[in-house]
C-alpha cells in the first residue's frame, strides 16, 4: 500500500507540473497524433475497400468461372456451356425460370471527375435476371434498361466517381453510344462501381459471338452450395471452377489489401520512429529538469521503484493523450470519404469509401501507448539510477 501511495503521489507531482514543459509535452502528443492519423488513414483505406468487396455479397449467390481462369477476363464459357450451368441441382427457380445470369465483363476507358485523367471502368453485360440473382440491387434513379438497346444502368459509385455518367447522359465507347438510364446501389458491395447492360447488345459491341464470361446464380440455400459446386466439377461436358459469390470476392480483394496495409504499417512505423525519438527527448528532458526534485523523493524514502512508475505514467499519458487526438482527427477527416482505386485482378476501378472502425481506432491507440511507453521507459531507469548526492548536487 505504501509503495502505491508512492507512486501515486510522484505521479500526481509529475503530472501537475506539465503545464511548465507545455512545448515539449505538445511537441510529443503532436508526434504520436500524426503516427496515429497516418496509421488509421492508411488502414482505413485497406478495410473500406475490404467492405466493398465482401459487402452485401449473399452467400446463397454462387459464381461459376471456367478453370484455372483467375478473373472473369480469363474466363469463357458458351451458350451451350451456361445452359448446363443453370440446369444444375441446387439453382433457385421461380415463375420465370432459373434465377441465374450468364454475364461479360469489359473494361471502358472514361475520365475521373477530380482528375480528368482516364480510368478503368467495368461494363458488365448481364441477363435479365441479374438484378434478381444478386438480391440486393435498387434503382435509385431512373428505370432498367430495355432489352436490346444500348442502354446502361450506373452503379451510384461509379456515377459519383466518373464523368458521363450522370443520369439521361450519353457515353461513347469504340462505335457504340450508349444511354444512361438509371443509377442503382448494391448496398454498399462492388457491383455499384460497375456500369450494366443488356448481354445481347454488349456481345456484338465486342465480337463475342455467343459467348460469356461467367455465371451467376442464385441457389435454393447456402446449404445447397456442395451440391450445386460437385454436380458442376464432376459433370464431363464442363471444366469450371464454382465459388461462393463472398469467397470469389474476398480472394479478389486480397492482393490490394495485404498491399495497402504493408505500405500503410510501414510507413505509419517510420513516423512512429521520429515519434518515439520526440518522446524519449521529451521525458529527458522532464527527468533533466527535475534532478533534484526526483533525488530529493528518494533521500525522503521514495524508492525506485515508484519513480520509474511515475515517470512511465507520465509519458503514457502524454502518448494516449496524443493517440486520441490523432484517432479523432482521422475519423473525421476520412471515415465515408469516398474515392476509387485499381482492383489488380481486373485492372479496373473499384470505388468505395474508406472505412474508420472502432477495432482500428483502438488498434492505432494501442500503438501510441506502446510508443509512450517505450518513450519513458529509458528515462525513467536514467530517474532512478541516478546516485542521490549527484542529483541533490544538480542546479
Amino acid at each position: 500500500m505504501n509503495w502505491l501511495l508512492q507512486i501515486f503521489s510522484v505521479a500526481f507531482f509529475n503530472l501537475r507540473s506539465i503545464p511548465e514543459r507545455k512545448g515539449s509535452a505538445v511537441a510529443a502528443m503532436v508526434g504520436i497524433a500524426g503516427v496515429v492519423a497516418v496509421l488509421v488513414g492508411v488502414l482505413a483505406i485497406a478495410e473500406g475497400f475490404r467492405r466493398t468487396m465482401t459487402h452485401s455479397s449473399d452467400p446463397d449467390v454462387a459464381v461459376v468461372l471456367r478453370s484455372g481462369a483467375d478473373s472473369e477476363m480469363t474466363s469463357g464459357f458458351t451458350r451451350e456451356e451456361t445452359r448446363v450451368i443453370t440446369d444444375a441441382p441446387g439453382v433457385a427457380h421461380d415463375a420465370q425460370g432459373p434465377l441465374a445470369s450468364a454475364e461479360l465483363f469489359v473494361i471502358i476507358d472514361l475520365p475521373k471527375r477530380s482528375t480528368g485523367t482516364s480510368a478503368n471502368v467495368p461494363l458488365r453485360g448481364v441477363e435479365s435476371r441479374a438484378m434478381d440473382v444478386r438480391g440486393n440491387i435498387q434503382i435509385t434513379q431512373g428505370r432498367k434498361f430495355e432489352p436490346g438497346k444500348n442502354e446502361v444502368v450506373v452503379g451510384a459509385g461509379a456515377a459519383r466517381e466518373f464523368a458521363g455518367l450522370d443520369l439521361g447522359r450519353e457515353f461513347r465507347v469504340g462505335q457504340n453510344t450508349w444511354h444512361v438510364v438509371g443509377i442503382f446501389t448494391a448496398g454498399g458491395g462492388v457491383a455499384e462501381s460497375e456500369i450494366w447492360s443488356d448481354a445481347a447488345v454488349l456481345q456484338p459491341a465486342y465480337h463475342r459471338n455467343d459467348t460469356f464470361q461467367s455465371v451467376y446464380v442464385r441457389l435454393t440455400s447456402a446449404g445447397a452450395f456442395p451440391e450445386f459446386k460437385d454436380s458442376l466439377t464432376t459433370n464431363p461436358q464442363l471444366t469450371v471452377k464454382v465459388s461462393r459469390l463472398t469467397e470469389f470476392y474476398s480472394e479478389h480483394s486480397q492482393v490490394v489489401i495485404e498491399f495497402i496495409s504493408k505500405i500503410g504499417t510501414f510507413i505509419a512505423a517510420m513516423m512512429a520512429l521520429g515519434a518515439l525519438f520526440g518522446a524519449l527527448n521529451t521525458m529527458y528532458s522532464a527527468v533533466a529538469a527535475r534532478t533534484r526534485e526526483i533525488a530529493t523523493l528518494r533521500a525522503l524514502g521514495f524508492s525506485s521503484g515508484p519513480v520509474i512508475m511515475s515517470v512511465l505514467l507520465e509519458s503514457f499519458v502524454l502518448a494516449l493523450l496524443g493517440g486520441i487526438i490523432g484517432a479523432a482527427g482521422a475519423y473525421l477527416a476520412f471515415d465515408g470519404f469516398t474515392t476509387s482505386t485499381m482492383n489488380f485482378q481486373t485492372f479496373s476501378q473499384v470505388t468505395f469509401a474508406f472505412a474508420v472502425t472502432p477495432p482500428l481506432l483502438v488498434r492505432a491507440i494501442v500503438w501510441a501507448s506502446v510508443l509512450g511507453f517505450l518513450g519513458g521507459l529509458f528515462p525513467a531507469i536514467r530517474a532512478a539510477r541516478l546516485p542521490i548526492a549527484t542529483g541533490l548536487r544538480e542546479t
